[in-house]
């Protein structure tokens, strides 16, 4: 292996790692042929027979029935052929655990941009080919989804919202925890804002980073080192001010938030998205179905912090306390908004658990009583609108990216089969 010099984009340290796989992929044929014994169409719900998705740069030209004569080099039909699945809620730049509180004194920027190559791998070996990135600091996702799309990291396609917008001591206040010599006084260019001009600043300084959406922390948070996991963090002018200056610039927002007044107001602004969404009730549940809101329930997540709680020292009491109080409501949750007919895309919040376990939250949502198909179409298609990328994302119709994801065995029957990923293919390349 060569050794590199360290560029200013933190990321560059990863190429040497990386470039074997950028070059296979440079090399691969602009057209080709991925043969499926079994296609599962998500948009149809059909299970389609002896189908060949032709690609050329990277994109589905065709999905045809693959003639007799080309069967034997088909995917078999034990194996089921999926669209690559699209997870709402990551956190490629980090992982949560016991050294999280202290690593950040010890540790380079560029050690995290290090480990995210490796996040970022798992999560497409999984499956994943898509994913928004809700949250980092010092632009590292956004350096990570600058690497993955010229192919010299391996990893999935990234939009990310690069620094979270918070309030003075909220969560994604990144002085949280941290001593009052230290501690200094966070401004809108760092993602902190408390007034309306402040969040046009935000809002308008994420464009100058880079950024493709927006996100912000509408109520208090489990992970952060402050006490209420539930409170309002935002007035609603304030909120206000961000879905406008949002608007303006042509994001979406997604709005984490796990107490109801929190929730209320973003919606009420007019955010894309609820994220984890713990206290939603029957008020809540209408006023998302009025105004559109999507709903991101991240349960994976809700079930590790909860387990986690229970080891001693795994976090800082205060955040044990909320996680084991926080985390088994989702589910409940879940249920009852799916019963009241809210609109549900898939995300899980990795980072906070493992990256690459992401297909576990298709087991908790049928566990909150999604049927299967509808749970497969939470991260496609219904994901993919989200992100407004349907006419790219989400489905294996002519014109999207040829994204592939073969499993062992048939998820409509058997949701574990999402776990058992054969192989993967980004833009019709294979990269497991």
């Amino acid at each position: 292996m060569r050794h590199r010099v360290l560029r200013p984009v933190l990321l560059s340290a990863a190429l040497a790692l990386t470039l074997p796989a950028a070059h296979a992929a440079d090399a691969a044929p602009s057209t080709q042929t991925i043969r499926c014994a079994r296609l599962l169409d998500v948009v149809t719900n059909n299970l389609l027979v002896d189908r060949s998705i032709d690609v050329r740069d990277g994109r589905v030209v065709a999905v045809r029935v693959t003639p007799e004569a080309e069967r034997a080099g088909a995917h078999p039909a034990s194996q089921t052929c999926v669209p690559g699945f699209i997870d709402l809620h990551t956190h490629l730049t980090m992982e949560f655990g016991p050294a999280r509180y202290t690593e950040g004194f010890r540790l380079e920027p560029a050690d995290f941009a290090l480990r995210s190559t490796r996040y970022a791998r798992v999560t497409l070996e999984a499956g994943f080919t898509t994913v928004r990135d809700l949250g980092d600091n010092d632009k590292l996702s956004i350096s990570l989804r600058n690497a993955i799309n010229e192919g010299t990291v391996v990893g999935p396609r990234i939009y990310t919202a690069g620094k979270s917008i918070a309030t003075t001591g909220g969560h994604a206040d990144p002085t949280n925890g941290v001593n009052s010599q230290l501690m200094g006084q966070p401004t809108a260019v760092d993602g902190v804002v408390n007034s309306p001009d402040a969040a046009w600043e935000a809002v308008r300084q994420r464009y100058k980073e880079g950024s493709d959406l927006i996100k912000i922390t509408a109520t208090g948070g489990v992970l952060s080192l402050a006490k209420s996991g539930l409170n309002p963090q935002f007035r609603q002018e304030e909120v206000n001010a961000i879905v406008a200056a949002a608007k303006d610039y042509g994001y979406t927002v997604a709005a984490h938030a796990h107490g109801k007044e929190g929730m209320k107001r973003a919606v009420l602004a007019g955010v894309t998205s609820i994220e984890h969404g713990s206290e939603m009730d029957d008020e809540i549940f209408a006023l998302m179905k009025q105004k559109g809101v999507w709903y991101v329930p991240t349960l994976t997540a809700g079930r590790y912090v909860a387990e986690q709680s229970k080891i001693k020292g795994f976090y800082p009491p205060m955040v044990a306390i909320k996680a084991a109080s926080i985390g088994p409501k989702m589910q409940d949750t879940v249920r009852a908004a799916y019963a009241a007919g809210v609109k549900i895309a898939f995300g899980t919040d990795a980072g906070v658990f493992p990256h690459g376990q992401n297909a576990k939250e298709f087991g908790y949502l049928l566990e909150a009583g999604v049927p299967p198909h509808e749970a497969l179409r939470m991260a496609t298609i219904y994901a993919a609108e989200v992100l407004g990328e349907s006419e790219n994302v989400g489905s294996l119709e002519v014109g999207r990216y040829a994204d592939v994801v073969v499993l062992d065995g048939f998820p409509l029957t058997d949701i574990e089969a999402t776990t058992r990923v054969v192989q993967v293919y980004k833009g019709g390349v294979a990269v497991r």
